[in-house]
């Protein structure tokens, strides 16, 4: 039996994988989970006026199937939807609006960009549907030692292939036109990953399924989720920063030392599996490995730097062409890619708990806005965006992988039962895709520790899921 097993990192990814471990090691198994800042990670609130309101990871797909059962699991509810509408700004003039009527809508996309908009939705539904195929494996319990693996599972080497070319590239492919990319492509991509329709297709089209699905977000906060699974695991929290971990062998089964520094001082504790959930990049983490043979390489990629200030003002609606603020109708602003923009998106946030009696503030009043931009608004930026405001809070984080493709994507299995989270991201950067890869990396784990072989990197899983059914 496995005695005790860490976690690095109490973000979802980590909260994530200690639910799993212990959903298949059982709860024997003592957790403990190293965290330096706080639980959550990335999933992080903000206070404005005593109403907390969401920093980062704010919506998620209706399709997300492991963070539904999350919600269920921890008794967490749906945060109420409040309606608004989108449009996308170029700089001088909106080139896309959303209005209340759907058709119309509809109409709109097609009147101007014909059946582009079909062929993007077909290839975003063609990738989700052979996506979705993965809850499958996950429940009878296949596991996959590789993103590349995991990946051909789904779709072949297209999916793999989908790592290594740009989303512009895919989209001009299936027969989407260049102002289509431009366009709307272009502004979805800035406002979830602050970069280009250079970010590879799969990445791409993860973000296009949630900007034209339905999504939800948590009552209270996304982050209650990293806390209800923590706590439903009962793992124990140890609140220190992970320097390194040392490789030690003990009746020929690898032992992994992991070495802490706390407010306490400098510490270390021996487990038999490691689960590291916090990015291994160099430019992020001055982590070390230890008295490994061969020595564990140092994972190539970089982060983008991006900016989220949540403002509480008013919108100087007349920058966007409305000089009655009154008038103004968008909750939410994209950008196309425009070399003056100096921001990627903005939307009017409502806060994370929402009551039956809440409203959106009208337009000519001050509202809080999340402004996402690729580096700190100044004073004269502040001041194109909003007539005048109360407060500015600005937080600032590598957040996604810089995507430049043709990159190999980063491992899963650094050792024998010593595993690594993040590299994920490189595939594609969402909560969901952090569950599923918590769910690979337990039952990686358990198929690995138990020998199950069968249960590992198996190929034409369609078919054998189909028969053991």
């Amino acid at each position: 039996p496995l005695s005790p097993a860490a976690v690095v990192g109490a973000g979802l990814g980590g909260s994530a994988s200690a639910y799993f471990l212990q959903q298949h090691f059982g709860p024997q198994v003592q957790l403990d989970v190293y965290e330096a800042a706080g639980v959550g990670g990335r999933l992080a609130t903000v206070t404005v006026n005593k109403q907390q309101y969401e920093s980062r990871g704010a919506s998620i797909h209706a399709l997300s199937l492991h963070m539904q059962d999350f919600v269920k699991i921890l008794g967490l509810k749906h945060r109420r939807e409040v309606a608004g509408k989108s449009a996308i700004f170029s700089g001088e003039h909106f080139v896309l609006e959303e209005t209340d009527w759907y058709l119309l809508n509809l109409f709109r996309l097609w009147w101007h960009y014909g059946i582009s908009f079909l062929r993007l939705q077909m290839w975003v539904e063609e990738v989700m549907e052979k996506f979705m195929r993965i809850y499958k494996y996950q429940a009878h319990g296949y596991a996959f030692s590789s993103l590349e693996e995991l990946l051909r599972s789904l779709g072949g080497e297209a999916f793999v292939n989908m790592t290594q070319r740009s989303v512009a590239e895919s989209l001009l492919e299936v027969g989407v036109t260049q102002r289509f990319v431009d366009d709307v492509i272009a502004a979805v991509l800035r406002s979830s990953y602050g970069q280009s329709v250079l970010v590879p297709a799969f990445a791409g089209a993860m973000s296009l399924a949630g900007a034209q699905g339905s999504t939800w977000a948590v009552e209270g906060g996304n982050k209650l989720v990293c806390s209800g699974l923590l706590k439903l695991t009962k793992a124990n929290v140890i609140s220190a920063r992970v320097t390194g971990i040392s490789l030690h062998s003990s009746e020929g089964r690898a032992l992994y030392q992991v070495h802490y520094e706390s407010t306490e001082g400098q510490g270390s504790a021996f487990y038999d599996l490691v689960v590291v959930t916090t990015p291994l990049q160099p430019s992020r983490s001055n982590f070390t490995f230890d008295n490994f043979d061969p020595p564990i390489a140092d994972l190539p990629g970089a982060f983008q730097p991006s900016v989220t200030s949540v403002v509480h003002g008013y919108l100087n609606s007349s920058y966007f062409g409305f000089p009655d603020p009154k008038l103004f109708p968008f909750t939410s602003i994209l950008t196309t890619d425009t070399p003056e923009l100096f921001f990627h998106a903005m939307d009017n946030i409502c806060p994370v708990n929402i009551s039956a009696a809440f409203r959106r503030k009208q337009p000519q009043e001050a509202a809080v806005w999340r402004v996402l931009s690729p580096r700190p608004l100044d004073k004269p930026q502040l001041k194109t965006l909003f007539r005048s405001y109360y407060s500015v809070q600005v937080a600032e984080w590598p957040t996604y992988p810089r995507y430049d493709a043709a990159k190999a994507l980063p491992p899963v299995v650094l050792h024998e039962s010593l595993f690594y989270l993040s590299g994920v991201e490189w595939v594609a950067s969402s909560m969901e895709m952090t569950a599923v890869a918590a769910k690979n990396v337990a039952l990686l784990a358990y198929n690995r520790w138990y020998q199950q072989l069968d249960k590992i990197d198996q190929k034409d899983l369609m078919h054998k899921v189909k028969t053991e059914l």
